[in-house]
């Protein structure tokens, strides 16, 4: 079969997509609502003052909270920080709010930090799908949102983010930080369901959005470029265009790439067969990144490096990072059948997860 036909047959996507990722993608928005439906039912009481907010989380299980502070970063009333490590800052004390996140329970960066917040005695809330994460959360009923992933079939963290995320917004929303309301997630259910709807296996190559940046990506490297509040999105699409597809993507944000990466875009000179740059174009940006973003694609340009421009055209700040990550997990999944890949494997990162225990 043709690498176009694979993209327009089920029956050959579910011999390679044996843990049925595609239908992790096609459930996002089930994910969403089933997630909201579960915090409202969330209450608890905070015993100090939240004056900053850390999460700690790694891959997969990050994402939701690097979406959320790049979406409400011009809202947030104090300080929210992501830390990938194994340590918790300096600054955390009883006014810190800790929300330790690990879809699995187990991830080892993240146990290492439930000690931290007892010795500098933060409040703390967890986010988790089971493992030693949730019994700890359970043991010392500790505030925490345990998702039941029924709408995540393939079973990749990476692959949970409407739980995660929307986890996370029932947190911040009992904690006073946010408070997100139900036409905000009812806007997000109808954005992915919208945009879902032109790039389904039906809907042709021509027609289709995410077959056609797959296809321009084959033997290239991407490299995703937005700016303000779609940060968060474009490190979800590069993270998962890594694990699905296997291809060393990328994601930098404007206006900080123009104070240096222009000027690193002639040498080698293979970068002008070797990648791809994709604009997220949005009338949401400020008006100077608006024209930043026009003026970096034409310096891309002259250094003969090949560009495409995806216009996100939903109406709030909010459904236009949905409408993104749904593009790009379409896409990215794409990508994989193009390469004859299973997307749901990822043989290296397990490796390596067992050299580190020895």
């Amino acid at each position: 079969m043709s690498k176009v036909n694979i993209l327009e047959s089920r029956e050959e996507i579910a011999k390679l997509d044996k843990s049925n990722m595609l239908g992790s993608i096609e459930a996002l928005a089930d994910q969403v609502k089933h997630a909201w439906e579960e915090t409202q039912k969330l209450s608890f009481s905070y015993p100090e003052e939240i004056r900053n907010v850390v999460v700690v989380g790694m891959g997969g299980s990050a994402l939701g909270a690097d979406v959320f502070k790049n979406i409400f970063m011009d809202t947030l009333a104090v300080p929210f920080e992501v830390y990938n490590g194994y340590d918790l800052p300096a600054y955390a004390n009883k006014n810190t709010l800790v929300i330790l996140s690990s879809y699995s329970g187990t991830t080892e960066e993240v146990i290492n930090c439930v000690d931290q917040t007892i010795e500098k005695q933060t409040q703390i809330a967890i986010i988790t799908a089971g493992g030693e994460l949730k019994k700890i959360a359970e043991e010392n009923n500790y505030p925490a949102y345990f998702i039941d992933p029924v709408h995540n079939p393939s079973n990749q963290p990476r692959m949970a983010l409407g739980y995660a995320l929307i986890g996370l917004f029932g947190l911040m929303n009992t904690a006073g930080i946010t408070h997100i309301s139900q036409e905000d997630i009812d806007q997000i259910i109808t954005t992915i369901l919208r945009t879902s709807e032109n790039l389904g296996v039906e809907t042709p190559q021509d027609n289709n959005q995410a077959k056609l940046l797959a296809f321009s990506s084959i033997e290239r490297r991407p490299v995703f470029l937005g700016s303000e509040f779609l940060k968060g999105g474009l490190h979800v699409a590069a993270n998962q265009w890594n694990e699905n597809a296997k291809m060393f993507a990328d994601f930098k944000v404007i206006p900080e790439i123009n104070h240096h990466l222009l000027e690193g875009l002639k040498f080698p000179k293979s970068n002008a067969l070797n990648h791809f740059f994709v604009f997220f174009n949005s009338e949401l940006y400020q008006d100077r990144n608006q024209k930043r973003m026009k003026i970096t694609q034409q310096v891309v340009e002259q250094n003969e490096i090949e560009t495409i421009s995806v216009e996100l055209v939903s109406e709030t700040k909010l459904t236009q990072v949905f409408e993104l990550i749904t593009l790009m997990s379409y896409a990215g999944f794409y990508l994989s059948m193009l390469e004859r890949l299973d997307p749901s494997p990822i043989p290296f990162v397990d490796m390596f997860k067992e050299e580190l225990k020895k």
